[in-house]
């Protein structure tokens, strides 16, 4: 079974992701609504469902009504957790919960809201004394440690905003500390002590896109611009790919404007990159959204923060709240043709083809890489395979090397179109850029096996990508199919069996398994797997193939075999 792979379906983004529903987006519940006159207990279910179904505007608005009419503090606590995952951080703020009677936990992360929306309203030394001291613990002090700075120098406290912030053994906390103490002593006039943090930021093997951004503009604005252009031409040799420094060196080849410092919430805003990070990789979902959400209350203008919004929400279901939130970034924005891609997708998967392909066509005429192999990849999934392979072509003639996916991808397209000679050079390619590729070889070996070419060869390849992966139903089945093709049909009914256990809605499979079946005798089994075929929704060649055996009662070439006993 081969299994296309889709190259942007579920693109990482650098350093974190995070789901939330968009301000905004959630719907305050209609008057006539099925909880109107419903007692609190009844708003509280319901504020628990939408908040399930990841509804957050609709849970605040909920948990907000059923707090008015009761005092319980649990639920007080739930509409501050709600405001919070909806982005709306000024009510939050308001009821962040501070009495003996609530948990430790909310009391904790109600400080740091509370110090953020001080800093979102330009109340630097109230920030500042929310944040002193260490007073915000575990899980938060990370982030608070992070801020503090910044809230210092809203206040007007030169020398305490100069403090790089630590927490013990936390190296995120040390490298953004680093990058906000540098853009920090380019606001107190200390430019040698801003570049020697600066340049530490990027001399580690990998420096992040943040740090040279920030670096090089710095350098710009000191009228070092053939040594800014130096920097991101560096980075462009590690991360090709990377729009944002193709868009700083652009700017700084045609001598425009040098970017501005950061403002003093837009450094605050990036410094809760590095604990919205720790959240990432720790799997805490929730806080991680929460900590995104107060940096666009900072920063609403962080594009590509919008982006992450709409990755996880899209991943979560909320199709809505994935368009609003990739519907953000504009015309000019480094994140614009991404985010316009992504929202391809989210009609994609409901099934809006064309919808989908007009916005992908537009994103892709922006010239953006990425863009570009989100339309290839849409256009393949709608089976217009000649366009897809002409968009792959493109992006392939333009690489110096191209990417094993993209030679993978043009390979199917080119292996769908008829064009197998093509299709099998870019297929291999593409494995002797990537030997180990678990979807490739499997896509390989399988075609070769459906041929009947290269069965040994083929057959190893599958083993290998099974090996990798045995819990792909797809390559379970490509193994089992390639026994069938060499005729030991008893090891290919154990596998194919073991096909239809792991993915047992998919129709070529359980097609394969039924032909299976045939050859070893065993007719009514086989002629039930070919029945279930054509509940599952198969293609019109998978269709075919199953109608003609059930007519026939021929099976898949020819009157079963006879079986001693039967």
């Amino acid at each position: 079974m081969r299994l296309p792979l889709l190259l942007t379906a579920a693109a990482p983004l650098a350093l974190l992701a995070a789901c939330a529903s968009a301000p905004g987006a959630g719907r305050a519940p209609p008057a006539n609504d099925a909880t109107a006159g419903a007692s609190s207990y009844g708003m509280f279910l319901a504020g628990e469902a939408a908040l399930n179904k990841g509804k957050s505007g609709d849970a605040a608005r909920f948990f907000d009504r059923a707090r008015i009419e009761t005092a319980d503090p649990m639920i007080s606590e739930r509409a501050f957790t709600a405001a919070l995952l909806s982005g709306d951080i000024g009510r939050a703020a308001a009821l962040a919960p501070t009495g003996d009677d609530t948990s430790e936990a909310s009391r904790r992360l109600g400080k740091l809201v509370i110090a953020v929306e001080a800093i979102a309203d330009g109340k630097g030394k109230d920030a500042k004394a929310l944040l002193a001291n260490d007073s915000i613990a575990f899980p938060h002090k990370p982030a608070a440690a992070l801020l503090a700075p910044w809230a210092a120098a809203q206040a007007g406290d030169v020398e305490g905003s100069l403090v790089r912030p630590q927490v013990r053994g936390d190296r995120l906390v040390e490298y953004f500390g680093q990058l906000g103490q540098a853009a920090l002593y380019e606001r107190a006039k200390r430019y040698d002590e801003a570049e020697t943090d600066y340049k530490a930021a990027v001399s580690v093997s990998n420096p992040t896109e943040i740090a040279v951004i920030g670096y090089g503009g710095f350098l710009e604005r000191r009228g070092r611009r053939v040594d800014a252009l130096a920097l991101y031409e560096e980075q462009l040799g590690r991360e090709p790919a990377s729009v944002a420094v193709k868009a700083a060196k652009a700017r700084a080849s045609a001598g425009k404007t040098t970017p501005p410092m950061l403002t003093i919430r837009e450094g605050a805003a990036q410094a809760l990159l590095a604990p919205s990070a720790t959240m990432i990789a720790a799997k805490q979902t929730q806080l991680s959204l929460i900590y995104l959400r107060l940096l666009l209350r900072l920063d609403p203008q962080r594009d590509e923060a919008w982006v992450m919004v709409g990755d996880l929400m899209q991943a979560a279901g909320d199709a809505d709240s994935a368009r609003a939130a990739y519907s953000r970034p504009k015309p000019g924005s480094t994140e614009y043709a991404t985010a316009q891609a992504k929202l391809a997708w989210t009609y994609q998967t409901a099934d809006d083809k064309e919808t989908a392909l007009k916005l992908a066509r537009a994103a892709a005429a922006s010239g953006d890489s990425d863009a570009r192999v989100t339309l290839a990849d849409l256009l393949r999934a709608d089976e217009q395979y000649p366009e897809a392979a002409q968009v792959l072509s493109g992006l392939i003639a333009e690489a110096k090397t191209p990417d094993w996916r993209l030679l993978y991808s043009r390979g199917v397209a080119y292996e769908r179109m008829g064009r197998w000679a093509e299709g099998q050079a870019d297929l291999q390619a593409a494995l002797k850029a990537h030997p180990d590729e678990p979807e490739l070889l499997n896509y390989l070996g399988y075609s070769w096996i459906d041929r009947g070419e290269h069965l040994k060869e083929a057959l190893d390849m599958v083993q290998k990508a099974v090996a990798a992966d045995p819990r792909s139903g797809a390559m379970v089945d490509s193994l089992g199919w390639a026994y069938y093709r060499m005729g030991d049909y008893k090891q290919a009914v154990e596998k194919l069996e073991q096909a239809v256990e792991l993915e047992a809605g998919d129709p070529e499979i359980n097609n394969h398994l039924g032909d299976a079946y045939w050859k070893v005798g065993r007719r009514d089994e086989a002629q039930f797997q070919w029945r279930r075929v054509l509940t599952l929704k198969p293609d019109d060649k998978i269709k075919a193939s199953a109608e003609t055996k059930l007519a026939s009662g021929l099976g898949p070439d020819g009157p079963a075999p006879k079986v001693a006993g039967k």
